[in-house]
C-alpha cells in the first residue's frame, strides 16, 4: 500500500509527514491500535477486493504517544492497469469520543449541548417555537451575538428551499416517536446570503404534564468543508468513469436499463439507458425512490410488489410490468426483473428495466380489434367461396345460431324466401363492381322467425385486387324501430324528471300566447332556479342532486292546475306556464303571486335524499303575458331577468319583471362591453396615495386603479370592479395592475428619494386563487428585476372564507420570495383568529369606517384599540387608512398605530403629481 497523494493534515492526525508515506503506507498502518489492527486491515482488504465503499471508526497511536480516535471514509476505483486507487478522507473524532466516554447515563440530557465542543448550541421550546441560539451558532452564519434569530420560525426561513421539507420531516419523525434520533444535514443561509452546510443533532429533554414534547436542545456543526470534499470526490469519480473499459460501456449503453436499489430502498447505481428512460440525469436520480416515478394509477400495486421484492431470498427473482410517469408528464410501460443480491453493506435489489410500451400498445390494439369484433352489430366473415369462417356473439344473439352451427356453411342458410333470384343477382353484381352492398333484407332466425335487418357486405381484396374474404355486418332493424319510437318520446320530455323539455315547452308556450290573444285572458311564466344547487352536487355527488331534481319536479306538478305546464330546461332550471288567468292585470298578478307562494312553501319543505335530510329553496322570476304582444324568447328572457333579481334580493323569494330591470341589465351589458374594450386598449391608469409613519417619513404608497374612459372621463373602481369580479375580467385587469406596479417600483429605484418606497396593490380573491398566481407574481418580479420586498399585496378578509390551506400555501410561497402581505379592511369581515395566526402576514390595515368617527364614537375607538393590540400580539405591522384629521392621527398614535394613509397626507394622484409631491412634502416631528 502507498499514498500517491496525502494532505498536510496527515502530519497533524498521524504524526507523520505526507512525503514519508507516499511510497510506503506501513508507517501509517504501524500506528493502528493493536485492538483495532486486524479488523481495519480485514475491512480494507474486503473493500479492495469487492470495490465497495470503506467507512470505519478506529484508534491510532500518535507519535507523541496519544491514542486518538479517527473516522475514515474512502471509495476504491479499479485503475486500467488492474491496481486499486482509493479516494477519501480521515477526520479526528477524538474529542467527541472522549466526551461520549465521560458522559454518564444521568448526563445524557446535556450530551448534545456539549457534544462537539466549539460548535453551535441551540435550545427550542417545541410548543411556543421560542428558541435560544449560542454565540457560536450565530457566528457560523455571520451574525453578532446580540442579533435576532429568537424563534424557530426565523431558523426555518433560512433553510434552503430544497432541504426544508426533509429537515422538518426529520424533526416531526423524532418528536412523534417514529425515529430514535434527530440528526440531519442541510444548508442554512448565512447573513451574507450564502448557504453553509450544517449538521444538526438534538434530543428531547422534557415533556409537559400531558406527556407532549416540550423542549429540545442540540448542537450544530459546520460541515461545509466536508460536503465540498465529498462533492469534489464525486466529481473525481465522474471524471474517472470516462476511462472505463468497454464492459462499462456495455453496461451504460445497453438497450435495457440497469439499476441497483440499496438496503434503504434508494437508487445507488443506474446506467445511462435507465436514466434516459426515467427522464433525469444520473446525479438527480441517485438516492431517489423508484416510487417517485410510478404513475398514480399504479401506486398501490407498486407498494404491494415492493413488499414482495423485499421478501425475496438472496438469488430469487421477481418480474412484473408497471406504468411509469415522468416529471414532464410523459408515461411508459416498463417490465422490471428484480433479483435480491448480497452486498458488503447489506442486501440490495438489482433491477433490469425494459420499455415495453410498444408491446403494450400492440396488446391494446389487439384487444381493441377483439372488442371491435364483438360490437353490438352482428358480424360474419366468409372466405372467397362464401363459406362462413367466423361470427361474433351479436350475430349469434340475432340469429340464434352458435359458431359450431354456422362455420363452414353458406349464408344462404338464413334466407327467408322473401327475395327472388334477381334481388341476389343485383346484390352480388354491386359487390363485385364496387366492393360493397348495403340495404335492407329479410332473414330467418334459428327458431324460424322472420325479421328485417340492415345488411352491409364488404369484399376484402389483396393489393392486386383479388378477393380473399367477405365481411357481413348485420343490424336487427326491429330493435331500431322500437328505439325510434322511444326517441320520439324522449324528444319532447326530460329523461330525468319526465317533465316537458325545452322543445315541448316552446310549443305549449306558443299555444298559450295564441290562446291568450284570442280569449283576452292573461297568463304568466315563472322562471325557477334552485338556490345553491351546485353545492349539493359538488359535496354529495350528481346522483344525489338528481334525486332532488326529481322531487322538485313532483312538488311543482302538484302545485299547479291540470292545464298548466311545468318544464325543465336543464340543470336546476324549471319553467312554469300558467294559462287562463284573469283578464285584469292586477288580478292576474295576485293570482300568480298566490300560486308562486304555494310553490315556494312546497319547495321549502325538507327533502330526503339517500336517507339524509336536505333543505333547498328556490328563486323565482315572473313575467305576465297577454296585455301586449310579445315573443316567446322575450317572455322567457324577462322571467330570467326577474329571477336573477330575486337572487340578488337574498334568494328564496319571487320578483315580477318590470322595464327598469331591463334598463339595468342593458346598462350592465353595455358597461361590460366597454370594459372589455378598455382592457384591449389599456384605458387604465394607476393613482398613488402616500403612506407615512408618525414622524412624517414616507414609507410607500397604495396603487389604486382608475378607468380613463374616452367619453365618461375618470371612472371610479366602485363602478366597474364589481362587474369585473362577476364576469371574470378582474383577471386581466389584475395582471395589468401587477405589471404596472412592478414597472413603477423599477422606475422609483432610479431615484434616491423613492428607491426605498414600497408599493401596495389590491388583489381580488378570484385573482389570488388562480392555480398559477404565484408564478405570475414571480414572473413579473423577474421581468422588471425588482426587490420583492418592495411589493405589498393587499388581500381582503373574504379570501379567508374558503380553501384556507391553499391560501396559506400560496402566501407562504410568495413570502419566501420576499413579497409582503397586508390584510385590507381588517375588522369588516369574518376573519378566523385560528387561521389569522397561521398566515404569513406583514401588516393589518384598519378600515376607514372605524377611523372616520374614532374621535367621537367610543365603539370605533374600542374596535381600533383591539385591532392594534391583536396586531402587536401577532407581531404584525398595523396601518390605518382614511386618516383625514390631526385628531384622528393623534388618537391612533396614542393607541400604538404609527403608520397612516389618508387625505391628511395626500389624495390618490397620478404618478407625475405623486413624484412632484415627494420632493416638497415637509417632514414633521410629532
Amino acid at each position: 500500500y502507498c499514498f500517491p497523494f496525502a494532505s498536510e493534515a496527515m502530519h497533524k492526525i498521524f504524526g507523520v509527514r505526507p512525503e514519508e508515506v507516499r511510497e510506503n503506507a506501513s508507517k501509517v498502518f504501524a500506528l493502528l491500535h493493536p485492538e483495532d489492527y486486524d479488523d481495519i486491515m480485514t475491512s480494507i482488504q474486503i473493500s479492495t477486493k469487492d470495490l465497495t465503499q470503506w467507512s470505519e471508526e478506529f484508534r491510532v497511536k500518535h507519535d507523541n504517544g496519544e491514542v486518538r480516535w479517527l473516522f475514515g471514509n474512502s471509495i476504491p476505483e479499479r485503475e486500467p492497469d488492474g491496481s486499486v486507487l482509493w479516494h477519501g478522507f480521515i477526520t479526528d473524532i477524538t474529542k467527541q469520543k472522549l466526551i461520549e466516554q465521560e458522559l454518564t447515563e444521568s448526563q445524557q440530557r446535556w450530551k448534545f449541548a456539549i457534544e462537539g465542543s466549539g460548535d453551535g448550541v441551540w435550545d427550542v421550546n417545541v410548543q411556543t417555537q421560542e428558541a435560544n441560539y449560542s454565540k457560536r451558532w450565530k457566528e457560523m452564519l455571520g451574525f453578532d451575538e446580540n442579533e435576532g434569530l429568537a424563534s424557530r420560525k426565523e431558523w426555518i426561513k433560512r433553510i434552503h428551499p430544497d432541504d426544508k421539507a426533509r429537515v422538518l420531516a426529520a424533526g416531526d419523525a423524532y418528536l412523534e416517536g417514529r425515529a430514535d434520533t434527530y440528526i440531519v444535514e442541510y444548508r442554512l443561509k448565512s447573513k451574507d446570503g450564502d448557504y453553509r452546510w450544517m449538521q444538526s443533532r438534538g434530543m428531547l429533554v422534557s415533556k409537559d404534564a400531558a406527556g407532549k414534547p416540550l423542549r429540545m436542545i442540540g448542537t450544530q456543526t459546520d460541515i461545509t468543508e466536508r460536503i465540498n470534499a465529498q462533492l469534489t470526490l464525486q466529481q473525481t469519480r465522474e471524471e474517472l468513469e470516462l476511462t472505463l473499459d468497454r464492459f462499462k460501456d456495455l453496461y451504460e449503453f445497453a438497450p435495457i436499463g440497469y439499476l441497483t436499489i440499496n438496503k434503504h430502498g434508494l437508487i445507488s447505481q443506474i446506467n445511462w439507458r435507465a436514466c434516459a428512460m426515467l427522464g433525469m440525469d444520473r446525479h438527480s436520480l441517485m438516492d431517489k425512490r423508484i416510487a417517485e416515478f410510478i404513475d398514480e394509477d399504479d401506486k398501490q400495486r407498486w407498494s404491494r410488489m415492493y413488499q414482495s421484492i423485499k421478501a425475496l431470498e438472496v438469488g430469487e427473482e421477481l418480474s412484473f410490468d408497471i406504468k411509469f410517469r415522468l416529471n414532464n408528464g410523459n408515461t411508459f410501460h416498463g417490465n422490471l426483473n428484480c433479483i435480491k443480491a448480497e452486498e458488503i453493506d447489506g442486501q440490495s435489489i438489482r433491477i433490469t428495466l425494459e420499455d415495453i410500451t410498444t408491446i403494450k400498445k400492440s396488446e391494446a390494439e389487439s384487444r381493441i380489434a377483439a372488442i371491435a369484433f364483438e360490437t353490438n352489430d352482428g358480424l360474419m366473415i366468409t372466405d372467397a367461396e362464401k363459406s362462413i369462417l367466423k361470427v361474433n356473439k351479436a350475430f349469434t344473439k340475432i340469429t340464434g345460431y352458435s359458431d359450431d352451427e354456422v362455420v363452414g356453411k353458406n349464408p344462404h342458410m338464413f334466407a327467408s324466401g322473401r327475395h327472388d333470384a334477381a334481388f341476389f343477382a343485383a346484390m352480388w353484381e354491386s359487390i363485385n363492381n364496387s366492393g360493397q352492398w348495403s340495404g335492407e333484407i329479410w332473414n330467418k332466425r334459428k327458431n324460424g322467425e322472420l325479421f328485417p335487418e340492415k345488411l352491409t357486405i364488404t369484399a376484402v381484396k389483396t393489393d392486386k385486387g383479388i378477393i380473399t374474404n367477405y365481411v357481413g355486418t348485420v343490424t336487427d332493424i326491429s330493435y331500431i324501430k322500437a328505439a325510434a319510437d322511444e326517441i320520439q318520446q324522449l324528444a319532447f320530455f326530460d329523461s330525468l324528471t319526465r317533465l316537458p323539455n325545452r322543445r315541448l315547452l316552446m310549443d305549449r308556450l306558443k299555444q298559450a300566447l295564441a290562446s291568450s290573444a284570442r280569449s283576452g285572458r292573461q297568463g304568466a311564466v315563472l322562471f325557477l332556479d334552485l338556490d345553491h344547487f351546485k353545492v349539493l352536487n359538488d359535496s354529495r355527488g350528481h346522483d344525489v342532486g338528481d334525486l332532488l331534481l326529481q322531487q322538485v319536479a313532483e312538488r311543482l306538478t302538484l302545485c299547479v292546475r291540470v292545464g298548466d305546464t311545468v318544464a325543465r330546461l336543464g340543470g336546476d332550471e324549471y319553467v312554469v306556464v300558467l294559462e287562463d288567468l284573469s283578464g285584469d292585470g292586477l288580478e292576474t298578478a295576485a293570482q300568480t303571486e298566490t300560486i308562486t307562494k304555494k310553490i315556494i312553501d312546497a319547495l321549502n319543505q325538507p327533502y330526503w335524499l339517500d336517507e339524509h335530510e336536505h333543505h333547498s329553496t328556490p328563486s323565482i322570476g315572473i313575467s305576465i303575458f297577454g296585455e301586449q304582444p310579445i315573443t316567446m324568447e322575450e317572455l322567457l328572457k324577462q322571467a330570467d331577468i326577474a329571477m336573477y333579481q330575486a337572487k340578488k334580493a337574498g334568494r328564496n323569494t319571487m320578483r315580477f319583471f318590470n322595464p327598469q330591470m331591463q334598463t339595468t341589465i342593458t346598462a350592465r351589458v353595455s358597461l361590460e362591453r366597454e370594459l372589455r374594450k378598455a382592457i384591449d386598449k389599456k384605458q387604465f391608469a394607476l393613482y398613488y396615495q402616500i403612506q407615512v409613519d408618525n414622524t412624517g417619513q414616507k414609507l410607500g404608497a397604495e396603487a389604486l386603479i382608475r378607468w380613463v374612459h374616452p367619453e365618461r372621463g375618470l371612472v371610479s373602481p366602485a363602478q366597474f370592479i364589481p362587474l369585473a369580479e362577476e364576469t371574470g375580467l378582474i383577471l386581466p385587469i389584475g395582471n395589468w395592475v401587477l405589471d404596472a406596479a412592478c414597472a413603477q417600483i423599477k422606475a422609483w429605484h432610479k431615484n434616491a428619494l423613492t428607491r426605498d418606497l414600497t408599493l401596495s396593490i389590491n388583489v381580488s380573491a378570484k385573482q389570488f386563487r388562480q392555480a398559477d398566481f404565484v408564478a405570475q407574481v414571480k414572473s413579473a418580479i423577474e421581468r422588471h428585476s425588482i426587490d420583492p420586498m418592495q411589493l405589498k399585496l393587499e388581500l381582503t378578509e373574504s379570501l379567508l372564507l374558503d380553501n384556507i390551506e391553499e391560501t396559506i400555501q400560496s402566501m407562504s410561497a410568495l413570502g419566501e420570495l420576499g413579497v409582503q402581505f397586508s390584510l385590507d379592511d381588517f375588522g369588516t369581515g369574518y376573519s378566523s383568529l385560528q387561521y389569522l395566526k397561521k398566515l404569513p402576514l406583514y401588516q393589518l390595515k384598519i378600515d376607514q369606517s372605524f377611523v372616520r368617527d374614532i374621535v367621537t364614537d367610543s365603539h370605533d375607538r374600542s374596535i381600533v384599540r383591539t385591532i392594534i393590540a391583536m396586531a402587536q400580539s401577532l407581531y404584525l405591522n398595523v396601518i390605518a387608512e382614511g386618516v383625514e384629521t390631526e385628531q384622528q392621527k393623534e388618537l391612533l398614535l396614542s393607541h400604538g398605530c404609527k403608520r397612516y394613509q389618508g387625505y391628511l397626507f395626500g389624495k390618490p394622484v397620478p404618478i407625475k403629481e405623486f413624484n412632484a409631491a415627494l420632493k416638497i412634502l415637509p417632514r414633521q416631528d410629532y
